[in-house]
């Protein structure tokens, strides 16, 4: 299927590695030039070269923090015309509730609502004024069914989910719209941590641990990038243009519920 969205333009942020670059690899196969950025400079350049070479669009690399106003500006004065914006960042560590200060509920929430909607507030207008737009945002299964010891990435994601919902039905009439893609256990770099830390506590090899994790999922397996990244195209499609405001929960059927 053709996508419709040729020669557009997308940021993706912490795309050099993971469900961000799984983003923008599918992207750039449907001739979508791109913005990627992430912290490392290295690994950025790397995945970015990686892309250019399997696709041939044009591909520029900003090293930035994404979350700081001088990241936001470095990355947004890249991209000639952002027609996607793909919202994405590291999720807060895990703990205990009692034991987070003011400070880690507020780089929390820095992270994973507040510089979204910064970067939503940047394109969304220009995005209005051409008629097109779409942006997607990378939250966590933690929205619909919260973990317990996520509760900084509970918190934060789900006021990012709360500002979408009213947003994303002011723009839609422009064809501008707004949605948000909740992963489960995707076979990245954070799940294979988490996991290596579970080994370690039972007492069990990587291995072991990683097989008792994908058993505990309908599916029988972890998600990987690329078809994540799939999911994220279709919502930037020409084709989506009636979906809006919505989570779309990919997680091999782990969450139990009906809706």
């Amino acid at each position: 299927m053709d996508l419709g969205i040729s020669g557009k333009w997308a940021i993706v942020c912490a795309s050099s590695k993971g469900l961000g670059f799984g983003c923008a690899q599918s992207l750039a196969q449907e001739g979508v030039n791109l913005v990627m950025n992430a912290r490392s400079v290295d690994v950025l350049e790397a995945a970015a070269q990686r892309i250019r070479s399997q696709t041939g669009v044009t591909v520029h690399a900003v090293a930035a923090d994404i979350t700081s106003v001088e990241g936001r500006a470095h990355v947004l004065a890249a991209c000639p015309q952002v027609d996607i914006l793909v919202n994405n960042a590291g999720g807060p560590p895990p703990g205990d509730f009692r034991n987070w200060s003011r400070e880690d509920w507020l780089k929390a929430v820095e992270g994973n609502m507040l510089t979204p909607i910064e970067l939503i507030k940047a394109t969304v207008d220009g995005m209005i004024a051409r008629g097109f737009g779409r942006i997607v945002n990378i939250t966590s299964s933690s929205v619909k069914a919260p973990i317990e010891v996520l509760g900084l990435s509970n918190g934060a994601r789900a006021g990012l989910t709360g500002f979408v919902a009213g947003i994303a039905r002011q723009t839609v009439r422009h064809n501008v719209t707004i949605n948000n893609l909740l992963p489960g256990a995707f076979d990245t770099d954070r799940i294979r941590a988490t996991v290596q830390a579970m080994a370690g506590k039972q007492g069990i090899s990587f291995d072991e641990a990683l097989a008792a994790r994908a058993r505990s999922i309908p599916a029988g397996r972890l998600g990987n990038a690329y078809e994540f990244g799939q999911a994220c195209a279709y919502l930037c499609s020409a084709q989506a243009a009636y979906v809006t405001g919505q989570n779309f929960l990919i997680d091999g059927g782990a969450y139990p519920g009906t809706f």
